[in-house]
């Protein structure tokens, strides 16, 4: 450990990119990032005449941080450039012989909250016309946008969903979601049938593949013309295919059926705890978002419905 009072800024960044290069093997792209921050906060330093170590504080890291906001970047970039400074200071302390935490007396900039992306009810209706290929493939799709907005579970669960996980009898879903937690998702007897004549088309579809030539078992529920269970990437695009040309929304992902879900569901009055269980949320900070966009359909729903919102 060195004496903190005689490390020049430049040396304190060459044992920093030795460090993040060769201890902690960060991404090489992280790790240009990091240096690439550093680098132009100490030459905000030089322009303050700082050269050692012992002489910058939380009043440069405040300026570098107003300065960056005063260049125009976006709060989000400048929380990642702050993220960087704060490892070099971290790194600092545990090895060049920093005393203080220099980065305890700055706030970070408050990202601006980002409202989640939704499909408006009159868009999501349209999967229910008669506009999917008559063929396997075709119900595969169909079935694909509708459990997604049905039961709002991500991509990966529903791709990841084996026949055995769906009780029709009962009428729920099986969903295993991240850290291998298990919930139930309740289903109505529309989307019950759906599934139970998808799943007759697909033991049929299988039966006439293994007649041509053997094929490799799977229990997946959802699989394509040639027996295959469909991947996460083909559902991606499975919703970008039918709700591009359907949606005004700014995305058209499958993560954009299960903030539709979320929204419709509290719109009609379900209640917010509800929703987190049937999402798998394990706070209910993650769930109270929808609460804000939930106000701005209803608001966007009495502007396009109620008469009186037409006239000036």
């Amino acid at each position: 450990m060195r004496i903190f009072a005689t490390v020049k800024v430049s040396e304190a960044i060459e044992h920093f990119a030795d460090y993040v290069a060769a201890e902690r093997r960060l991404a090489a792209g992280t790790t240009k990032y990091y240096l690439g921050v550093v680098a132009e906060f100490a030459q905000l330093l030089k322009g303050l005449g700082i050269e050692d170590l012992e002489g910058v504080t939380a009043r440069e890291v405040r300026e570098f941080q107003m300065q960056q906001m005063e260049r125009g970047k976006k709060p989000g970039t400048v929380v990642k450039k702050m993220a960087a400074l704060r490892a070099w200071f971290k790194y600092l302390r545990l090895h060049e012989g920093l005393e203080r935490d220099v980065m305890a007396k700055v706030a970070p900039p408050k990202r601006p909250q980002r409202l989640p992306v939704y499909f408006r009810k009159q868009e999501v209706e349209r999967i229910y016309d008669d506009g999917f290929p008559d063929t396997f493939d075709g119900q595969t799709e169909r079935l694909v946008l509708r459990m997604l907005y049905e039961t709002g579970m991500r991509r990966s669960e529903l791709a990841s969903l084996t026949v055995g996980s769906v009780d029709l009898g009962a009428l729920y879903i099986k969903v295993r979601g991240k850290r291998n937690k298990e919930r139930l998702i309740p289903i109505e007897n529309e989307l019950a049938n759906n599934i139970s004549r998808y799943l007759a088309l697909r033991e049929q579809t299988l039966a006439q593949l293994q007649d041509r030539q053997p094929a490799a078992a799977t229990d997946r529920l959802l699989i394509n013309g040639k027996g295959k269970p469909i991947s996460d990437n083909r559902i991606y695009h499975i919703v970008e295919h039918y709700m591009r040309p359907l949606s005004t929304a700014d995305r058209t992902s499958p993560h954009v059926f299960r903030h539709t879900f979320a929204t419709h569901m509290l719109s009609e009055g379900a209640e917010i705890e509800a929703i987190r269980q049937l999402l798998g949320h394990s706070s209910l900070s993650s769930t109270e978002i929808y609460t804000h966009v939930s106000r701005e359909y209803l608001k966007e729903t009495y502007k396009h419905a109620h008469p009186r919102a037409h006239k000036k």
